[in-house]
């Protein structure tokens, strides 16, 4: 194991949370806990025997390794300001694992403030969800200077299944966005799908092991198919950040001069559900837009002819 042994935590949501306690459980200490809901950071702190602290800086005082798991790129230039409270205040030294998805760019500038203070910084961007972090089988992507990618390999290596290392900054995070772009699709394929089955009067069931044994089976319908059909849209990933995801993505297809209207469909149907007051649902929520029988998709008739 790596001698970064204190690891810090800044983002506590179901995602950080996990990780922080799969790190526990396998030997490392965690031993800083942030996030903007201080309630949050308490609550997984006195799980892991962390100190909930209230500032970014105590974050990087007390750690070798500061992980971040934050919501967009706005957060993510917070916690790093080149002012006040930050993360990078005595940060020499010290190693940030930053894996929230962000815009390819935030990493690159996140990597040169780091190094600007002598520290380092990579991405290690995720792809699975919140039993995978809890469970340390979390598919990771990784970009950065190699050297700082070896220096915490151990550690992600007890966070994944499979771990990736892709190229300098910014690679990564650009593989992820393209990563959700297409899972996204997939999703509101599939809810288009099944209900347009629902509206023809056909069996779900038989609709989606039919699916499973022909071209349109893919892994979402594994993971989203049931939960569509009987409107079980717990959050694992919500729909705001699939609408996130699919502009990251979209704003890389504008720098390329490249056209991609089916991820523009999606983006636009994503952006519909937080227009609704769905966003917080599961990207499986989509299926809410699609199901002729649905409360969303007769309110989102009525906005058109509004």
């Amino acid at each position: 194991m790596s001698n970064d042994r204190n690891i810090g935590i800044v983002g506590t949501g179901r995602m950080g949370a996990n990780i922080a306690r799969r790190l526990k459980d396998v030997g490392y200490d965690v031993v800083a806990a942030y996030d903007a809901r201080p309630e949050s950071a308490r609550e997984i702190a006195s799980e892991v025997g962390a100190e909930a602290t209230t500032s970014l800086a105590r974050v990087t005082e007390l750690s070798d390794v500061v992980i971040t798991v934050v919501s967009d790129d706005a957060a993510m230039r917070q916690i790093f300001a080149t002012s006040g409270d930050s993360l990078l205040n005595g940060a020499e030294g010290k190693i940030f694992v930053n894996c929230a998805t962000v815009t390819p760019k935030v990493h690159v500038e996140i990597e040169a403030l780091a190094e600007s203070r002598k520290a380092q910084a990579i991405e290690a961007c995720m792809a699975s969800s919140i039993p995978q972090a809890r469970n340390g089988e979390l598919y990771l992507m990784c970009g950065g200077r190699k050297d700082a990618f070896e220096r915490v390999k151990p550690m992600l290596e007890k966070m994944s299944a499979s771990l990736k290392y892709v190229g300098p900054a910014g690679t990564a995070a650009q593989v992820k966005a393209l990563v959700n772009m297409v899972m996204n699709v997939n999703t509101a394929g599939l809810a288009e799908g099944l209900g347009l089955g629902d509206a023809l009067g056909l069996d779900l069931d038989v609709l989606r092991e039919v699916f499973s044994q022909t071209g349109a089976n893919s892994r979402v319908l594994a993971t989203d198919g049931e939960d569509m059909q009987n409107r079980d849209h717990d959050t694992y990933f919500s729909a705001e950040h699939a609408a996130k995801d699919s502009g990251i993505a979209l704003s890389l297809a504008r720098d390329a001069n490249l056209q991609l209207p089916l991820a523009r469909a999606t983006f636009e149907q994503y952006e519909k559900m937080k227009e609704l007051g769905l966003g917080e649902l599961d990207k499986s929520g989509v299926s809410e837009l699609t199901f002729t029988s649905r409360h969303a998709q007769r309110l989102h008739k009525e906005k058109q002819t509004s």
